[in-house]
């Protein structure tokens, strides 16, 4: 049940994105263009996440349990340290360069955008570099 679970809360996502046209890299790009052709459309996008997340997790976080797992797995470390850091710069640098995050990433490429040829690849490589790295730095 899991399985079908992820796939349909995935494709709800998927649809969201294509919806709110954050499939389409412009969106993003013209938005962090505030000297040219501003859009601030993604703020409000960002702002409905933002607004569903907060009173979806007040609301699920009241039950004992998930619905499709045995018990919740929330983050417990709260320090922070350079990978915390490094990360989200990572992050919001290839955003702001190519315009695609992972998930609007996933749902051009389902949608058969050029682009995303080049960045889902490269992507799933980046992922891959910092899984390795990260096993490295772990003692053993």
């Amino acid at each position: 049940m899991s399985f079908a679970v992820n796939l349909a809360l995935g494709l709800l996502f998927g649809a969201g994105l294509i919806v709110a046209g954050m499939a389409d890299p412009a969106k993003v790009l013209n938005f962090l263009d505030l000297a040219g052709t501003w859009d601030p459309s993604l703020a409000f996008v960002m702002g409905g996440a933002v607004l569903v997340a907060f009173l979806g997790y007040r609301l699920v976080l009241r039950r004992r349990a998930p619905v499709a797992a045995p018990r919740f797995q929330l983050p417990e470390r709260r320090d922070i340290d350079s990978r915390v850091v490094a990360g989200p710069a990572l992050f919001g640098l290839g955003w702001g360069l190519a315009g695609y995050c992972p998930g609007p990433a996933l749902t051009a490429l389902g949608l058969g955008a050029t682009g995303t040829l080049t960045f889902v690849p490269a992507m799933i490589a980046g992922m891959a570099l910092a899984r390795l790295a990260g096993e490295r730095r772990r003692p053993s």
